[in-house]
C-alpha cells in the first residue's frame, strides 16, 4: 500500500455557487474555507490546490448571530504612530464594500502567509447581489442553508 499524493495535473476542479441570503458567517466561512482547500474530496493532498472555485452571491445580505453586528470591530493599522482603526461589522455591511466581510471571514480560516493559500483565496469570487460573470464555467449550485438549519438565519 503506498499513499496516493495528488499531482496538480491531475486535480479537476469544479465550480461551486452558493447563495449567502440569511446565512450565518462563521458557518458560511468554514464550510468555503473547506471548499477552497478541498477537504471535502477523497483525494485531498495538502500541498497541492485541489480545491473548488466557490462563487458567492447575495454577501451583502449576510447575517451575524446575536450583537455580533454592532460589537464585532474590524481593526487595522496605517502604518504610521497611533494608527490603528476600527469599523464595526454593520458599519461595514452598510458601507461600500459589503463583500469584504465575507471575504476576510474566509481568508483568517485559510492558512497564513503561504503561496498555496494566497492561491486558494484566489479561487474565491463574492458578488453583492444575483448577478455574476460565471455562468460560462456552469457552476453548480449548492443550497447551503438546506444543509443544516443552524447555517441561515430567518427574521
Amino acid at each position: 500500500m503506498k499513499t496516493f499524493s495528488a499531482k496538480p495535473a491531475d486535480v479537476e476542479k469544479k465550480w461551486i455557487i452558493i447563495d449567502a441570503k440569511d446565512a450565518i458567517v462563521g458557518r458560511l466561512a468554514s464550510f468555503v474555507a473547506a471548499r477552497l482547500r478541498g477537504k471535502h474530496r477523497t483525494d485531498y493532498t495538502p500541498h497541492v490546490d485541489c480545491g473548488d472555485y466557490v462563487i458567492i452571491v447575495n454577501a451583502d445580505k449576510i447575517v451575524f448571530t446575536g450583537r455580533k453586528l454592532d460589537d464585532k470591530k474590524y481593526f487595522w493599522h496605517t502604518g504610521y504612530p497611533g494608527g490603528i482603526k476600527e469599523r464595526t461589522a454593520s458599519a461595514i455591511l452598510n458601507g461600500r464594500f459589503p463583500e469584504r466581510i465575507v471575504k476576510k471571514a474566509v481568508q483568517r480560516m485559510l492558512p497564513h502567509e503561504s503561496p498555496l493559500a494566497r492561491q486558494q483565496f484566489s479561487n474565491l469570487k463574492v458578488y453583492n447581489g444575483e448577478a455574476h460573470p460565471h455562468e460560462a464555467q456552469k457552476p453548480e449550485t449548492i443550497d447551503f442553508a438546506a444543509l443544516n438549519p443552524k447555517n441561515s438565519r430567518s427574521a
